[in-house]
């Protein structure tokens, strides 16, 4: 039949490979997503946020260099990793809910009249989700592809962006976004994976014969 050209619309696979002729997979789309934040404030609920969200970025991660100088040459390990900040965006409403919360959670982190800082970071650190879904709404709910918890988070600043006469656009929240750790799901597949951890005594990572 005609259709079956489309299984030949992807990459071809060498010979010794499984189904080296097999369609094209579904691709995860951009805008289907969601953010959800925990703690963040003190009002509630926070969904205001999630329904104002524009767009906001996916975690990174990079790991120091470790130099191991040697005889004539230099070997590289891995040394401590570090996550880089999210940034979203948010549209602000005309009941003021994103600016309240967005207030409220940096008055958590520093109460700028009173000018007096929070006695530990669990006073005022947060938690998010970022949730990537497969196009479900209404009576079809929506199935969770990916999620990445963060967590440990707080308000490195927020940037309440420009007004201006000469545009129709929304006035808009911008938060860059610190965290000690993400964890990606379900588990099993991604970052927080279980991977068996191995013990070796060579820099080069390469046993010998």
């Amino acid at each position: 039949m005609p259709v079956g050209t489309l299984s030949k619309m992807t990459v071809p696979l060498s010979n010794n490979q499984s189904a080296n002729n097999q369609a094209l997979l579904m691709p995860k789309l951009q805008y289907r997503f969601r953010v959800s934040f925990i703690n963040f404030g003190i009002s509630t609920p926070t969904t205001e946020l999630t329904k104002q969200v524009i767009d906001v970025t996916r975690p990174s991660v990079n790991f120091e260099q470790i130099t191991l100088d040697t005889y004539n040459s230099k070997v590289y390990l891995a040394g401590k990793h570090e996550w880089q900040n999210i940034s979203i965006n948010l549209r602000e409403d005309v009941n003021n809910n994103v600016q309240l919360l967005v207030g409220e959670q940096l008055q958590k982190q520093f109460d700028f009249y009173e000018q007096a800082s929070a006695a530990s970071g669990l006073d005022y650190k947060f938690a998010a989700k970022i949730e990537i879904l497969d196009g479900g709404n209404g009576i079809h709910e929506p199935v969770v592809l990916e999620t990445f918890d963060l967590v440990g988070c707080y308000l490195n600043s927020a940037n309440y962006n420009q007004l201006s006469y000469s545009t129709s656009d929304a006035m808009t929240i911008s938060l860059d976004i610190r965290y000690d750790n993400a964890i990606q799901s379900p588990q099993g597949a991604g970052i927080g994976a279980a991977v068996e951890r191995t013990t070796g005594t060579l820099s080069t990572g390469v046993g010998t014969n």
